[in-house]
Formats: structure tokens, C-alpha cells, sequence
């Protein structure tokens, strides 16, 4: 076999093919095997008669055109891999040469991964929680407990913000209950703001023993609801007096007021380093994507979307829920529903493009202990011997883009180390803080997934909020190893 490659306009190449006769004989042989199967000839067990019966009793064109459908998808692929063909989508072949005798010739329209560039990454600036929890925190934390030990004392006025109320709640759409918006002698406070746009403002002023009317939009809906509301009683919270006795008495291994507010302190912090750390990846990765100015190929966006909704549907499935009823029940449709995720798709083959970028545009490599350490991790992960994996890869043409996602985790790994991270009033934070003193670029794995670090890579480097996963026949779950497929 013989191929060329000719660089295209709109991130296209074409491959041409040329296969001799003597090579593709031999797709004709396995063809007439093929065929001897589906044949009952007198004499031959089925798949047992010989070529030449066959080509004699059928003629040649049949298992020839078998040996096209059979042989151009192999030779196509071994061209890809000779020319190092980065394919984003299904190649259209147009057979040139052979298709009824001679040598085989063919040429194949294929469609790239684009190569961007992404100035200014060196200096990306992302910001986080704050880390440190401030007084104001401490307070909502401590006057949250009094709040959680006090007592409710009935009044005789008017509600008020932050009064506790019982109440009959009714939510209709259509004449039809909403799910989650009908309940009996519930206990709410005034001002959390759970159940629907303007909900809590309709209660104030209102009075036990009043009934309200209103239409709202329920909290993650767009669709108005109709709300019948009958209020029981009002009560308001009475907080027991703050000082070192209380604590000694209700607050164990704590025995005065400024000791439990620094111990409040201190785990409030580590609550909020932990979501720093937890929205550090996403927040590159969005702050990244928007050094790209090239519109995503659509080819890319269809292929993520399409695992998206994959991964989303059998999410439902193992949970025993039907998808159009949870559309139904959060007032969506299937249209709306895939627009969002197709959003999110757009944003993931962005952020796929940048990473690359910055793995060329600073060298970083992968090599041979870097992709035995990542056999070794899946294997572990799928139960088998490393050497198993291996194969599974090779077999299934799956290491290059195994070796890509590893490249766009080193990618990730120094971004991590050279952004910019600030809280919300602009100060400064530690890298090393949010990654941890130990972080080790070789510790994650192509999901960019941290396992040994405390901070956890919780979005991979397509933009997913998904693990790809691994099978044990070698087989990477995203879209780019799908379409290569």
C-alpha cells in the first residue's frame, strides 16, 4: 500500500491510497471466506467451499465488493496512522481506481483537529473563594448553632424576615400538582428563598390564620406555577445568650467563646480552601478557553455532545430515572435540555484546542515512563496486568490519543503552577496553597484527576464534568478516541 497526504482548506486533508492487486488479493480471499458461510453449496459443509468453486459458481464482483467494504476502512487507517492523521470526524472516501479490476485506489476527504495558538496563557488570572473564612463568617456560623438551639416563641403580628412559619403549601400547573410544591403544616423560615421567585416576599406582612393566591416561577424552573398558601402560626427564633457558660455547656471540647470562634474559624477556612481547590481546574479551564478566538469545529462540538448525552442518559438510567419525566418535572424539554449541554460541549473542545497549544507552545512531551505509568494506573483501575493494557491499547489503536490526553495533563499541571489565583477583593493566593506543597505533575492522570494530592482535578481537559473511563479492551471513553474508531 501506498498513500499520499494533501493539505486541504477548512482543517481538511486528503489521503489518496493506492493498494496493489497482489496486496488485495488477499481481502479477497478473506471475503470468499466470508461468503462461504452464507453459501450452501452440494458437497461443502457451510464456509468450507473453496475460493475457486465460489468464483466459479458466483463470480468474482460479489466478493470483491465485500473485500472494498472490508479492506478500504484498514487501509484507511493504516494511512492515518503513516501521516499521523489527526481525525475529528468520519472520513468521506471516494473509491478512484479498482472497483471492478486492477489495483485499488481510493481518496479520502478528511477532517483535522485545527491547531490554534492561545497568546497570553503565561499570564492568566483566575479568581476563587476566598480562603481565609473572615468575622462576618465566623458570626453567620456561630449565630447559626444559637439559631439551631433556640426556641420558637408565637407571636401576634405581622411576618417578618427570618420569622418561622407553618404552613399549607399547594403548587399547580395546568390544574396538575407540581412535584416537590405540595406539602401540609411545613415549617419555613422567611427569607431562605427555597421555593419560587417573590415567595418570601408574598409572606411578609401576612398573618396567621391568612390564605394567599399568587403565581410563581418555582426555583429552577421557567414555567409560572399557581401557589395556594394557608399560614398556621407564625413563631420567632429566641436565641439563648452567648457567652463562655453557654459553651461550656453546649459546645463540646469547648469551653469559652473565643475558643470555639477560632476553632469555627479555622474549619470554615478549610471548607473554603477545599472549594478553591475544588474550582481551580474549571476556573483555568474557562479562563483558558477564552484566549481562543477560532469557532469549534462542528464536527468536534456533534462528537462531545453526543457522548454528553450518552453519559447523562445511563447517569439516569442507573438511578431508575426516565429522562423525559425528570424534563418534564423540572418544566424542560429535550431541545432546551441538549442546548445546554451542547454549550458545555462548545466550552470542552475550546479548552481541548488550548491545551494542546500549550503543551506545544512550551515542549512538553510525554514519554515511555510516562505512558507505562498510565498502563499501570489503568490497570489497576480495571483489575488486569499492566501488559493486558498495553495490548488492549495497541490492539485497538489507542495509544496516540492516550499519549494526547497525557500531554494536555502536563499541559494542565503547569498552567496550574504559573496562573495568577486571587479571591474575590483581589489578594493574592498561595499556588502551592490550592495545589498542595506535595503536588506532583505526574501524579494525575490524562483526566487531569489528582489522586494523591489534596486538591482533586474534578473536570477533565475537554471541559467534561466526566471521567473517561477506561474498559479493559483499551478503549478510552471520549469523543476524540470514538471518532477514530
Amino acid at each position: 500500500m501506498k498513500s499520499t497526504l494533501e493539505p486541504l482548506d477548512g482543517n481538511k486533508v486528503k489521503l489518496s491510497v493506492a493498494v496493489d492487486e497482489t496486496e488485495f488479493d488477499r481481502d479477497i480471499d478473506s471475503a470468499f471466506r466470508k461468503i462461504a458461510h452464507e453459501v450452501r453449496l452440494p458437497g461443502f459443509r457451510p464456509g468450507k467451499a473453496p475460493r475457486k468453486v465460489l468464483e466459479a459458481r458466483i463470480g468474482i464482483a460479489a466478493a470483491r465488493e465485500q473485500a472494498l467494504r472490508d479492506g478500504v476502512p484498514n487501509y484507511l487507517a493504516q494511512a492515518v496512522r503513516e501521516h499521523d492523521v489527526d481525525l475529528i470526524a468520519t472520513p468521506q472516501v471516494e473509491i478512484t481506481g479498482g472497483g471492478e479490476s486492477g489495483p485499488i485506489e481510493f481518496d479520502a476527504t478528511c477532517e483535522v483537529r485545527p491547531e490554534v495558538t492561545v497568546p497570553g496563557y503565561g499570564g492568566l488570572r483566575v479568581e476563587v473563594p476566598a480562603v481565609v473564612a473572615s468575622e462576618t463568617d465566623i458570626d453567620e456560623a456561630v449565630n447559626t448553632e444559637l439559631r439551631r438551639q433556640g426556641t420558637l416563641a408565637d407571636i401576634d403580628r405581622p411576618i417578618a424576615l427570618g420569622d418561622q412559619v407553618t404552613l399549607d403549601l399547594q403548587g399547580l400547573r395546568d390544574g396538575e400538582p407540581v412535584v416537590g410544591l405540595n406539602t401540609e403544616d411545613w415549617l419555613y423560615e422567611v427569607g431562605k428563598g427555597w421555593v419560587a421567585e417573590g415567595f418570601d416576599e408574598h409572606l411578609i406582612g401576612a398573618s396567621a390564620g391568612g390564605e394567599l393566591s399568587f403565581t410563581a416561577k418555582p426555583n429552577g424552573n421557567d414555567t409560572e406555577a399557581e401557589f395556594e398558601v394557608k399560614i398556621s402560626k407564625v413563631q420567632e427564633m429566641v436565641l439563648p445568650e452567648l457567652d463562655d457558660t453557654w459553651v461550656d455547656e453546649n459546645i463540646a471540647e469547648y469551653d469559652t467563646v473565643a475558643g470555639w470562634r477560632s476553632a469555627v474559624g479555622d474549619r470554615l477556612s478549610e471548607t473554603r480552601l477545599n472549594q478553591a481547590r475544588s474550582q481551580i481546574v474549571e476556573r483555568v479551564s474557562s479562563a483558558l478557553s477564552e484566549l481562543v478566538d477560532l469557532e469549534p469545529p462542528e464536527a468536534m462540538v456533534q462528537g462531545d455532545l453526543q457522548s454528553r448525552v450518552q453519559n447523562t442518559i445511563r447517569q439516569f438510567q442507573a438511578q431508575g430515572i426516565a429522562l423525559d419525566q425528570w424534563l418534564s418535572a423540572t418544566g424542560q424539554d429535550a431541545n432546551g435540555f441538549i442546548e445546554q449541554l451542547r454549550v458545555q460541549s462548545h466550552l470542552a473542545v475550546k479548552v481541548d484546542l488550548a491545551l494542546r497549544a500549550v503543551a506545544t507552545a512550551e515542549d512538553l512531551t510525554v514519554n515511555d515512563e510516562d505512558v507505562d505509568a498510565e498502563y499501570e494506573r489503568i490497570a489497576i483501575q480495571v483489575r488486569q496486568k499492566p501488559a493486558q493494557v498495553r495490548k488492549a491499547y495497541e490492539r485497538n489503536d489507542a495509544v496516540t490519543e492516550l499519549t494526547a490526553q497525557l500531554r494536555k495533563s502536563k499541559a494542565l499541571d503547569w498552567l496550574l503552577r504559573h496562573v495568577e489565583i486571587v479571591d474575590p477583593d483581589g489578594n493574592p493566593i498561595d499556588n502551592d496553597l490550592i495545589l498542595g506543597h506535595d503536588h506532583d505533575h505526574g501524579d494525575h492522570d490524562h483526566d487531569g484527576h489528582d489522586h494523591d494530592h489534596d486538591h482533586d482535578h474534578d473536570h477533565d481537559h475537554d471541559g467534561h464534568d466526566h471521567d473517561h473511563d477506561h474498559d479493559s479492551d483499551g478503549h478510552h471513553h471520549d469523543h476524540d478516541s470514538e471518532e477514530k474508531s
